[in-house]
């Protein structure tokens, strides 16, 4: 089922799938930002990361003794979502621990996903709820893909701050240890394939909180994400689109012994306590 979100200025559709973002939407000029999910390049559009960013080595890890399999990013892009609230401009989505989940991830919880339409924003806000008597290992992060209709070396990213960008490289989807530079041009970084060589680029330590798109030098779209602590941005070759990725969390090491609560950037919620994060996305 898809829920529509509207007011004067733009829209947005959800599917209660994965309570995953399928529209984004300027009603004035009647341009799409998000990506249409052409499964010739990804098949998605904006999906939410839980409770796993990025892949786990062997796609497992072990808790109490006991091995559990969980696949890269987590499982809540797959689950119906239940809409507990639902107005013209904003919408509420829950999904809760089930026999199912609980084979893949042993901890009581709740993950409610809301959305609200603030003038030209999207407001997109992560609750986390720890339902049972143990503490609960997790991460959140979002994966919107917004759409680059024209040649990809027509757009840039601009950071909020000059800085100095170092991409932790992934091999078969998990850390190698190696390191390299991202150089900006002062905040500007033109975008080309050979960026994402290597898969993609991983920001574990970030100052800027604010990166905008820029089509042809043009300000389009800017994702404000004062919340996250690290930033992934992916494309694949030739395709028409940019990931820019909010995260609390990433992938595991090479060389992880599979202690999910010994994870980098883990967080670990106490029993009968929850975890909030919100984004925004603004048309410029």
């Amino acid at each position: 089922m898809t829920i529509i979100l509207s007011n004067d200025l733009c829209s947005a559709s959800i599917n209660t799938k994965g309570a995953e973002l399928n529209s984004f939407k300027n009603l004035q000029t009647n341009r799409e930002y998000i990506w249409n999910g052409n499964p010739e390049f990804w098949g998605k559009h904006s999906p939410v990361l839980f409770p796993v960013v990025g892949a786990l080595k062997d796609d497992c890890y072990y808790y109490e003794g006991k091995k559990y399999n969980l696949s890269r990013h987590g499982f809540a892009r797959d689950f119906e979502f239940e809409v507990i609230e639902s107005s013209s401009n904003a919408a509420s989505f829950l999904l809760k621990q089930n026999s199912e989940i609980a084979a893949k991830y042993p901890f009581d919880f709740e993950l409610q996903m809301d959305y609200k339409l603030v003038d030209r924003q999207l407001v997109l806000s992560y609750t986390i709820r720890n339902k049972s008597d143990v503490e609960m290992p997790f991460s959140i992060g979002a994966h919107p893909a917004f759409a680059l209709p024209n040649s990809f070396t027509d757009y840039s990213l601009e950071f909020e701050h000059e800085e100095k960008l170092i991409t932790h490289e992934l091999e078969n989807n998990l850390f190698s240890g190696k390191t390299r530079p991202i150089n900006l041009d002062k905040t500007n970084l033109p975008l080309t394939y050979s960026l994402f060589e290597k898969d993609a680029l991983v920001l574990k330590t970030i100052q800027s909180k604010k990166v905008t798109i820029l089509e042809n030098k043009k300000p389009l779209l800017k994702v404000n994400f004062d919340d996250f602590s690290s930033l992934g941005i992916w494309t694949v070759q030739n395709a028409p689109f940019i990931c820019i990725e909010p995260w609390i969390g990433f992938a595991d090491d090479a060389t992880s012994d599979g202690n999910l609560f010994e994870k980098t950037n883990i967080q670990i919620l106490q029993p009968s306590t929850s975890f909030g994060a919100s984004f925004s996305i603004e048309i410029l």
